[in-house]
């Protein structure tokens, strides 16, 4: 039984040292406040820190307003990678929008956000009167 046991246990270490990884450089990205209509693309980077490929399956969003896409390649060990995200900015008002990575990874899924505020129009700044010195 001890044998068993530490077979299992010799294997799993294993399995996790030579597990894929990613580490992103920011798991969230905050719009801000963007004006109606504004460009809503975004990019999430990524390291390969382990020591196999990665490989993602797929990427989804939480709904049909926010668009992923993922790499069509595997990440070499080492290697940076991207995951685009288009946020439709004709939708007014407050969003927080979560992306799950789907991948051979240690963490097989993995999720990245996004969060920000559609204004219907950012004001600009406030004009200088001809008339006043300020």
């Amino acid at each position: 039984m001890k044998l068993v046991f530490t077979l299992f246990f010799v294997g799993l270490l294993n399995v996790t040292i030579n597990a894929q990884e990613f580490k992103f450089e920011k798991e969230l990205i905050n719009y801000g406040k963007i004006a109606q209509g504004s460009d809503g693309t975004r990019v999430f980077e990524f390291t390969n820190v382990g020591e196999e490929p990665i490989t993602i399956t797929r990427v989804s969003s939480s709904c049909g307003c926010t668009i992923p896409k993922k790499p069509e390649q595997p990440i070499m060990p080492g290697e940076k990678g991207k995951i685009e995200v288009s946020y439709d900015t004709k939708r007014l008002g407050g969003f927080s929008k979560t992306i799950t990575i789907f991948s051979n990874a240690k963490t097989e899924r993995k999720k990245i956000k996004i969060k920000g505020y559609i204004s219907k129009e950012i004001l600009p700044e406030k004009e200088k009167s001809m008339l006043s010195d300020s």
